[in-house]
């Protein structure tokens, strides 16, 4: 199977990077503008209107490939904390607790932190022929 996917492997994180940035600034939607679901919009001045001001525009930023490290660490940070503020008391085990959502984003977002933008970003049209640029060819190889 390496063989086949594994050419694939940077188109493959760029759709992985776009979907779960897009996805996760829906969660900020849903907090700041009420759509998708139509449901309640929060405080902008709470800490629920911080969460969907960082999930609106990091999802945005991760999506774009603009300043993914940065984005996704912070978004990271935030799964973190609203694990730990509004699943893990409820129990351990996130399958139970409903916080496996939380963990994967922060997991996924750790790992695009350290990964970085990849092809079909901004950062990689940024920095087109510079060395960073040298390291993703060299990562292909």
């Amino acid at each position: 199977m390496n063989r086949v996917l594994g050419n694939y492997s940077p188109q493959l994180y760029a759709v992985l990077r776009i979907v779960a940035g897009l996805l996760f600034a829906m969660h900020g939607t849903q907090k700041l503008f009420g759509w998708p679901g139509g449901g309640d919009t929060v405080e902008i001045a709470s800490l629920m209107g911080l969460a969907g001001i960082i999930e609106f525009v990091g999802g945005l930023l991760i999506a774009f490939g603009l300043f993914t490290s940065w984005a996704a660490f912070i978004a990271s940070g935030e799964m973190a904390v609203a694990y730990f503020m509004a699943h893990a008391p409820q129990g351990a085990w996130p399958i139970l607790n409903k916080g496996e959502v939380a963990v994967l984003y922060c997991f996924l977002f750790l790992y695009m932190a350290a990964r970085g933008s990849g092809i079909w970003s901004i950062d990689a049209a940024r920095h087109r022929g510079t060395v960073a640029d040298a390291d993703v060819h060299r990562s292909r190889v």
